[in-house]
């Protein structure tokens, strides 16, 4: 599936806030730095902060409930980014070599610096997803008539039902939107009295928060990004986002990839939380309560680092996307050769 946005990420901002950032890793706010007002009086959270990659979304087991690596660990994960990135940007694929061969002309993987971070997770302690309700597991194995829910083509073409709703190029939702892949990390922050607007490279999402205080629309109303309300508590943006569907996964989307989350279910509770650390330094906190997936709510914590040279990409799906067409034609194709 073509997809033409090849989003930007922070390229050279110095020693200082390099070494800051390498020693995130904690929901840890400065108790020292005030962050610029807007004229209107609002903490000044304006900007862009693509995201970085190098961090699971789940510890290693045996990491326990460490949050940060050790120098010798960081600089293990450093060198592991170092040579997959250099693998990424080869033309072709060398055996042996690791990487995609996905470089060349328009090269589009994005690998920003890793972080001492063990996980994004970082409530359970242990960096652990927590367990799925009864409700959930049931759910999940019943879903399209005992088939599971869609991920990422695996080989069934019956319908475009068959695969997800971020490989048909309509959405990632917001949780899917912010965490890091390997491309489109692009995120902006554009604020107004009484709003704040958060944009995501990923399927070019924008969502208009007001700060006013009004109330979530009725439980009849349900959206993918679901309806999100923003406050301020203190210099922290504090945004609670309800009536979701049940048809969009955290993460990669229900593709069952180690470590994935998976879909959530109509019940969840989104609470993200927008902290300015440093002048180039923003913590992105979320908390996912749904009663109907997990046994207990849990925290995923992304450190952002604000970049002056980069903009968001169009990120042109439609245009471009032949795969649906060419997956469904090449499986009625497959199924014209075989004997009735």
């Amino acid at each position: 599936m073509a997809r033409r946005c090849f989003g930007s990420f922070p390229v050279s901002l110095g020693a200082a806030v390099t070494v800051l950032v390498a020693a995130l890793g904690v929901p840890v706010v400065s108790q020292t730095y005030a962050p610029p007002r807007t004229p209107w009086g609002d903490p000044d959270l304006q900007g862009m902060w693509p995201g970085n990659m190098g961090v699971p979304m789940q510890r290693p087991v045996g990491l326990g409930e460490r949050r940060l690596l050790t120098d010798g660990e960081f600089a293990k994960r450093e060198a592991q980014a170092s040579a997959q990135a250099k693998a990424d940007a080869e033309l072709f694929v060398r055996s042996g070599a690791g990487g995609g061969g996905l470089g060349g002309p328009g090269h589009w993987v994005e690998r920003g610096r890793p972080t001492r971070q063990t996980s994004l997770i970082i409530d359970p302690p242990d960096g652990r997803l927590p367990a799925l309700t009864p409700e959930a597991v049931t759910r999940r194995k019943e879903a399209r008539g005992g088939r599971g829910f869609t991920g990422e083509w695996r080989g069934e073409a019956d319908s475009f039902e068959d695969l997800n709703i971020y490989y048909r190029c309509i959405t990632r939702g917001v949780l899917g939107s912010v965490i890091p892949v390997i491309y489109s990390n692009g995120n902006e922050i554009v604020q107004a009295p009484g709003y704040v607007v958060f944009r995501n490279e990923m399927i070019h999402e924008s969502r208009v928060i007001p700060l006013d205080g009004r109330p979530h629309p009725g439980p009849a109303i349900r959206m993918y990004m679901g309806d999100s309300r923003g406050r301020w508590d203190g210099d922290t943006l504090v945004v609670e986002t309800t009536n979701f569907t049940d048809t969009v996964a955290i993460g990669s989307n229900g593709a069952g990839y180690p470590g994935d989350p998976g879909y959530h279910g109509q019940a969840l509770r989104l609470t993200e939380r927008f902290t300015r650390t440093s002048e180039n330094t923003l913590d992105y906190q979320a908390t996912i309560d749904d009663p109907q997936t997990w046994t207990r709510p849990w925290t995923l914590l992304i450190p952002l680092i604000r970049s002056d040279d980069s903009h968001l990409h169009e990120y042109a799906c439609h245009e471009g996307n032949y795969a649906m067409r060419n997956i469904l034609s090449g499986a009625r194709a497959e199924e014209a050769t075989k004997p009735r």
